[in-house]
């Protein structure tokens, strides 16, 4: 089967889902940039290093992509039907080298609609480094397959 119903029995509006933590690489913080986002402060150390930065960050959609892809997916992939918004995405502080960043995603609204098969939720994302500071937030608007 394509899609699975999105099951409103386990997850509601409030319901905080923690998507574990990561800690971005050099490497890894290279390659995304070098794909998706070639400034110089986000694909040489040394360019890096002399920029308002001091060192390397990773590019701003890098740490939503890597929580998203891997560890959101796997949970709520087959119940997408497909993305409708993404807004209020705010890059508060950078992704450093070495930083370990940690992910909530939230149900910060569901609308259900039975007659359509369908559930519209606005998950709010929220990232914070090892001090509880937030680094990132975003709301992403989805439509789910849903059946009673």
């Amino acid at each position: 089967m394509l899609y699975h119903p999105f099951d409103t029995n386990k997850y509601e509006c409030g319901s905080v889902i923690d998507l574990g933590s990561h800690i971005f690489t050099d490497e890894e913080i290279i390659d995304f940039a070098r794909r998706f986002d070639p400034l110089p402060f986000h694909t040489s150390k040394e360019a890096a290093a002399e920029s308002i930065f001091k060192g390397l960050i990773s590019s701003g959609p890098h740490p939503f992509n890597h929580f998203h892809t891997r560890k959101w997916l796997p949970l709520f992939g087959k119940t997408v039907l497909c993305g409708l918004e993404v807004s209020h995405w705010k890059f508060l502080k950078p992704t450093y080298a070495g930083d370990q960043i940690f992910c909530k995603a939230s149900i910060e609204e569901l609308r259900v609609n039975p007659g359509k098969n369908h559930a519209v939720i606005s998950w709010h994302y929220a990232m914070s480094n090892k001090n509880g500071e937030m680094v990132q937030s975003l709301l992403s608007k989805i439509m789910h397959y849903y059946r009673k």
